[in-house]
């Protein structure tokens, strides 16, 4: 369990590749962050495509760099910031992860 400190850092992560979002035709940026066991925090943002299809959530990117970038590392925690200022209190903006970040997430 990370402890508060961690969280805290994770949080901003999150906040931080929010800000690096391409949401051009949603307008919807989001960000998320992954802890690993080894201490590092690893980002992602959405990026969207014309072709929808090919967009890519920002759970996935930041899924997808840690198997590239930190294949023996164990995830701890992910946050995900997607519109708020605090991303613990979303209120209209939170979302949930889709059907295909889930699916990554679960393998």
């Amino acid at each position: 369990m990370p402890d508060a400190n961690s969280i805290d850092r994770l949080a901003a992560a999150a906040r931080a590749a929010r800000a690096v979002a391409y949401a051009p035709y949603s307008k919807f940026c989001v960000g998320a962050a992954i802890l690993l066991d080894n201490g590092v925090i690893v980002p992602g943002a959405n990026v969207e495509n014309a072709s929808y299809g090919l967009t890519c959530c920002a759970e996935r990117v930041a899924m997808f760099a840690v198997r590239t970038q930190h294949a023996q590392a164990g995830i701890v925690a992910l946050a995900v910031s997607c519109g708020a200022d605090d991303f613990m209190h979303a209120g209209d903006h939170a979302g949930m992860p889709c059907g295909a970040c889930r699916q990554v997430m679960v393998e």
